[in-house]
């Protein structure tokens, strides 16, 4: 298994509950076919350019290890979940 670090960037108008949701909800899905280490709510931020109309948004970190086939399923997931404006997986090195 491959260690790797996933950032979603959440719609500013979700509330605490609304990321807390989200939160469980990807924790279970790496959890099925992996090992989540770490989630880290890093907050309401600034963004660097306006995304879909909005200038700050809520980070979300995961930190995980998962087989590479799990990488396509959770973006695909993260791509149809409407309250998510962008994200990024990346592999850490070991």
């Amino acid at each position: 298994m491959n260690k790797y670090e996933s950032i979603i960037i959440v719609n500013p108008e979700v509330d605490e509950a609304g990321i807390k949701a989200l939160e469980e909800k990807f924790t279970g899905l790496i959890n099925e076919n992996g090992k989540i280490a770490e989630v880290k709510n890093l907050g309401k931020k600034q963004l660097a350019y306006e995304i879909k109309k909005n200038k700050e948004a809520t980070y979300v970190e995961f930190d995980f290890e998962a087989k590479p086939e799990l990488i396509a399923e959770l973006e695909r997931i993260y791509r149809i979940t409407d309250d998510i404006i962008k994200f990024i997986t990346v592999r850490k090195e070991d």
